[in-house]
């Protein structure tokens, strides 16, 4: 076999196990409610390659001769189905930071609070594993530039924010980091909600200080070496050192 066909090989090898994992998580996000039908889209990096969820299709009908794949400008490469109407938004994140993967949800507590605030409060340490408080992209149509700009502005030095009355975006450097990300933040929205929901009681929230010692001390969670852990597990799972 020549270096061409082998390294051909290769590319679609990691392809068809990247499409198999967009797929789990896809129909992951339905299973655990953070999406409703077809709505929210999930996409994964492969080289120059974005795989992502198509338009229209509920998830469960997928199938590995489905795989859609576009290059960083747009253009599909792979596949007959139409990619996501929030191709734009996948590709903003892609071309702004280093991820890998990408989760965009209407998960029910965070696009409530979306509707509420400009930011969620830092009700939980698990603030820092974002990178700071999330803030509140502002509206704007679905599947817009002007939704992809900005959520971006909201992204600098985070992980994942708000779409206001609309849902939730995370990043990572996998699937599992960004998809966990997404749960974390879902988890964090119904915290707030309920806490704030006391007449006459206002949840304590952590200040800047409290939120860097948390980012400090995340930088270390995790197995040595002889055991590495998960970078994406999140830290409430397991609090122990």
């Amino acid at each position: 076999m020549v270096r061409g066909e082998w390294q051909e090989r290769v590319q679609e090898q990691a392809v068809a196990e990247a499409w198999a994992e967009l797929v789990a998580t896809a129909r992951r996000t339905a299973d655990e409610g953070l999406v409703v039908g077809t709505s929210g889209n999930v996409s994964v990096r492969v080289g120059d390659l974005v795989l992502v969820t198509p338009s229209g299709v509920p998830y469960e009908r997928l199938r590995p001769q489905d795989a859609i794949a576009v290059d960083l400008d747009g253009r599909q490469t792979l596949g007959e189905l139409a990619p996501t109407s929030e191709l734009p938004l996948h590709l903003a994140v892609y071309r702004s930071t280093d991820a890998r993967a990408v989760v965009h949800t209407h998960a029910v507590h965070a696009t409530a609070v979306s509707t509420l605030v400009d930011e969620l409060p830092p009700i939980h340490y698990m603030t820092a594993a974002l990178g700071g408080v999330v803030r509140v992209a502002p509206y704007a149509l679905y599947g817009s530039a002007e939704l992809a700009e900005n959520m971006l502005v909201a992204l600098r030095d985070r992980t994942g924010c708000l779409l206001q009355n609309h849902g939730t975006v995370t990043y990572g450097a996998t699937l599992t980091q960004a998809y966990d990300r997404t749960a974390q933040l879902e988890w964090m929205s119904h915290l707030w909600l309920t806490a704030n929901s006391l007449p006459g009681r206002a949840p304590r929230l952590l200040s800047e200080g409290e939120l860097l010692e948390v980012g400090e001390k995340l930088k270390g969670y995790g197995q040595s070496p002889a055991g590495p852990a998960d970078p994406a597990r999140p830290a409430f799972e397991d609090e122990r050192p």
